[in-house]
């Protein structure tokens, strides 16, 4: 494929415009950058190419040629793939059988080839730097960035015309971010047209030779790599400078909050120790399989302990569960929201209103009245849009979905704890420079706050210490106003610098 244009695409839903006069074009060889807020219409767009959703108007030329992608099918054929956001994989099936799904290599009496099939397994993840995977194993029993691996993978097998990918490094670590980048720069050499989204600006300026931006379902802005700046692809993306993304690290209190001693999980982590102090930001940094996220559900109770210790103010929190922690005053923010922090198929007000039903309540009796005020007061607070409490979760944005998370845990009565997994996965830049203030007004409030991010600079921003951790055991402590991403990296992936 030589050429490809989307040109004045709109998407209508009764009087509402998803997309008005966005307008694409990429070359054979391009990196093109799909870059805006949520809601600016970057998935519909990219849904209309992959033949999922039909435009309302527009035209697709490919090679100066219009088509038309009815469906997903038909957007196979032309050599479209995408690695949607949203994992697509089939968890209780291998690695092997979600690469080849309905392709599988048959042999004598119409059997599976499981043989050959294994072997091609192993060969495709070997291209994209992930050959220490055991293929045979169900790919739900992976982490989720071992999951998106396997997700490119798949959309890899056969090398695509056009490569549509999603936030794809929303969950991964820089390790694997940069075998996907790697790959990126091997598919456009060879010619492949690829069309990125993502809310890392860092990344998009590293990667992309031509940045659009679309704001409010239309086309605002097109820059060559070299004209770029953050300045100018922030501006373009919400319609006003921002100030510095980070806010003032303030001091933490000097009384200890939580103390942590000899935390320790059978194959997950072990002899983990660490003491929080009232209104600290904790960070928490290491690559995929540390057990970051382990650690911070073993805390709130969510996954067993083997053996340790928990405080909270100084007295003990015995055999932690969820409701325990809730009562102590723990609040968790999970890595994956959709799964484990929301309930999409309710409204806004039921699942903001989760962990606060004991405010709202009077015995059996639950006052939706002040309920509905309480939510209504911190979402206004969070500026979630639509402001509908009776809005579907559904039907939001990633980033409005976790404002709903966010407001969960804010509105607990006696939050003194709040474990903060992976906070701005997936959200848009003006939605994560929402959460950082939000987070800074939380420990000037004399909230402490456990903090798991894949993001350096985010860590580096916001943290009072950084902790590191490899395989399951603390390795490491830094001071984020005197370290540098390089040095963490080290000492996450145990990296022999020629120093040493």
């Amino acid at each position: 494929m030589q050429s490809l244009r989307l040109l004045s695409i709109t998407k209508t839903y009764g009087d509402a415009h998803a997309l008005a006069d966005a307008t694409v074009e990429a070359e054979a060889g391009q990196v093109v950058a799909i870059c805006g807020e949520n809601g600016a219409g970057k998935s519909t767009l990219m849904g209309i190419l992959s033949g999922s959703r039909q435009p309302s108007s527009g035209r697709i030329e490919i090679n100066g040629q219009d088509v038309t992608i009815g469906t997903p099918h038909e957007a196979f054929d032309l050599g479209i793939r995408t690695v949607y956001q949203e994992l697509s994989l089939l968890p209780h099936l291998s690695v092997t059988e979600n690469l080849f799904l309905g392709e599988l290599p048959v042999g004598l009496l119409g059997r599976v080839d499981w043989t050959s099939a294994t072997q091609m397994a192993r060969a495709e993840m070997e291209a994209i730097g992930m050959g220490h995977v055991d293929v045979r194993r169900p790919v739900g029993d992976y982490p989720v960035a071992t999951q998106q691996m396997v997700e490119i993978a798949k959309a890899l097998r056969v090398r695509p015309e056009v490569l549509i990918l999603d936030e794809p490094t929303g969950v991964l670590t820089s390790v694997e971010s940069e075998l996907l980048f790697a790959k990126v720069r091997e598919l456009k050499a060879q010619g492949t047209i690829i069309l990125y989204i993502s809310h890392r600006l860092e990344e998009v300026l590293d990667i992309s030779d031509v940045l659009v931006v679309l704001k409010d379902g239309a086309t605002v802005d097109r820059m060559t790599r070299e004209e770029a700046t953050n300045d100018r692809l922030v501006t373009s993306m919400v319609g006003r400078p921002l100030e510095a993304i980070y806010p003032p690290r303030r001091l933490a209190g000097l009384e200890t909050r939580l103390k942590v001693d000899g935390l320790t999980s059978s194959g997950k982590f072990s002899d983990i120790s660490f003491e929080l102090k009232r209104g600290e930001i904790l960070g928490f940094c290491g690559l995929v399989g540390s057990g970051r996220t382990e650690i911070m559900r073993a805390l709130f109770g969510a996954d067993p302990l083997t053996s340790g210790r928990i405080e909270i103010d100084g007295k003990e929190l015995r055999r932690p569960t969820p409701a325990k922690s809730i009562r102590a005053g723990i609040g968790f923010v999970t890595e994956e929201r959709k799964k484990d922090g929301l309930a999409l198929g309710a409204d806004v007000l039921d699942n903001a209103g989760l962990a606060s039903m004991d405010r709202v309540s009077s015995g059996p009796h639950l006052s939706r009245r002040r309920q509905r005020r309480m939510v209504h007061e911190k979402a206004v607070d969070l500026d979630l849009r639509p402001l509908k409490l009776s809005q579907m979760l559904q039907h939001m944005s990633g980033g409005n979905q976790q404002k709903v998370v966010l407001a969960k845990w804010l509105l607990l009565s006696g939050l003194k704890v709040l474990v903060l997994d992976e906070p701005t996965r997936g959200v848009d830049i003006a939605t994560k420079v929402q959460i950082y203030r939000l987070i800074a007004d939380l420990a000037e409030q004399g909230v402490s706050i456990l903090l798991v991010s894949s993001e350096m600079p985010e860590l580096l921003g916001l943290s009072h210490r950084i902790l590191v951790l490899r395989q399951g055991r603390l390795v490491a402590e830094f001071d984020p106003e005197t370290s540098t991403e390089h040095e963490i990296f080290v000492a996450s992936a145990d990296v022999k610098t020629e120093a040493a």
